[in-house]
């Protein structure tokens, strides 16, 4: 009993040593091995020889990070000492002019580090259609085209009424670390001042006029439009509908216009507190051609649109590698930024920091970021030992 107990146990360990290291190159003879550290080195034996040190190319994703127009050489500098080279960071004030422009990516330039995306605001007339917003779209259009001619690829934006940030709460993490946590209110929340409410429908109709003006002038100055999921992704905040906030909404979006300017900044995080396939959602759009940013971030989920945390990359639901696999097979190379740091003791004693997102309950700062990065470069060079 106990022979036939001991090679139990040993063909287990064996198939548990398979399924880690998966079996396509394995040879059924393995399988009857009574040392599984056989399997696991014939595993190793198969894969292809890499060198190191792995350089991500020019034609693979851009590892990127927020940062201020105004940063310092210091903080330009913590940001190239932790792997990035690219950055994005709000254009300011429209119509963006390409001196002005230019000058902030001379900034830059000079600690080696390149602007790859801006967000553009201005927005609020054009996203509740009030009077003003003929005016506000022609900003809009002298700012794209600014950026084309200044050598910036993407120009994000937002289309909601209201944010919900009311719902967020700090969460505490492992080791006192914090996380972001979002738990949905009453959908009955007041619209806040001159802000709606608004029904779908008319946040439809505003959002398509806005394409069919300014999709065209991306096309032609060569700039993408990348526009941000909603998120938190519940569909009333504060009393106006979020368009943007299923992947329903993702696919009527892109509809609107068909061209790749229009396209979207796809976040894995967003799609699995939606209760999506993260890999499914980047194939589609990546499929036609309408991923024109991406945040990469991880999330538990314990009810899709209403309760989730925004937690460490390692011990999230989203297969982190997965879709990082899917980012390279589409030959994605655009910006990837590791969105969202959780709040580590040292961005706690040193809160000086880099980025806004301190602002979140349980938002981090630069060391939270330098996890991210060193997490996220490490996926990267993982699918390229193992492409």
């Amino acid at each position: 009993m106990k022979d036939n107990r001991r090679e139990f146990i040993k063909k287990g360990t064996a198939f548990a040593a398979l399924s880690a290291v998966g079996a396509g190159s394995l040879t059924a003879g393995i399988l009857d091995s009574d040392d599984s550290k056989k399997i696991v080195n014939s595993k190793i034996s198969t894969q292809k020889k890499v060198e190191w040190p792995m350089i991500v190319g020019p034609d693979m994703p851009k590892m990127c990070m927020p940062i201020s127009t105004r940063a310092t050489i210091e903080e330009m500098r913590q940001t190239k000492q932790i792997g990035v080279d690219y950055v994005q960071m709000g254009g300011g004030s429209i119509p963006w002019k390409e001196g002005e422009l230019r000058t902030i990516i001379d900034h830059f330039k000079t600690e080696g580090l390149t602007v790859i995306n801006m967000m553009i605001g201005g927005m609020t007339n054009i996203i509740q259609g009030k009077e003003g917003r003929d005016g506000d779209i022609e900003k809009i259009k002298e700012s794209i085209i600014s950026a084309g001619k200044a050598g910036i690829p993407v120009v994000e934006y937002n289309f909601y009424v209201a944010r919900l940030m009311d719902g967020y709460y700090e969460l505490k993490g492992r080791g006192g670390a914090g996380m972001t946590a979002f738990k949905a209110l009453a959908t009955d929340l007041p619209p806040r001042a001159n802000a709606g409410p608004f029904t779908a429908d008319q946040l439809w109709a505003n959002l398509t006029y806005f394409l069919k003006a300014v999709v065209p002038v991306a096309e032609k100055a060569g700039v993408r439009l990348a526009v941000h999921p909603n998120d938190p992704p519940v569909p009333v905040s504060h009393g106006s509908a979020q368009i943007i906030a299923s992947f329903k909404d993702w696919k009527r979006l892109i509809d609107i216009v068909n061209s790749p300017a229009n396209g979207m900044t796809y976040d894995c995080g967003v799609s699995r507190e939606m209760g999506e396939d993260p890999v499914e959602v980047l194939r589609y759009l990546g499929s036609k051609d309408r991923v024109n940013h991406i945040h990469y971030r991880n999330v538990t989920v314990e009810e899709p649109y209403k309760k989730y945390a925004e937690v460490f990359y390692d011990e999230g639901q989203v297969n982190m590698f997965a879709v990082m696999q899917e980012i390279f097979r589409q030959g994605y190379k655009r910006g990837l930024n590791p969105e969202h740091p959780r709040l580590l003791a040292y961005d706690q004693e040193h809160p000086r920091g880099i980025t806004t997102w301190k602002q979140y309950p349980g938002g981090g700062g630069y060391a939270g970021e330098a996890y991210d990065m060193g997490y996220t470069r490490a996926m990267m060079q993982a699918v390229l030992s193992a492409t």
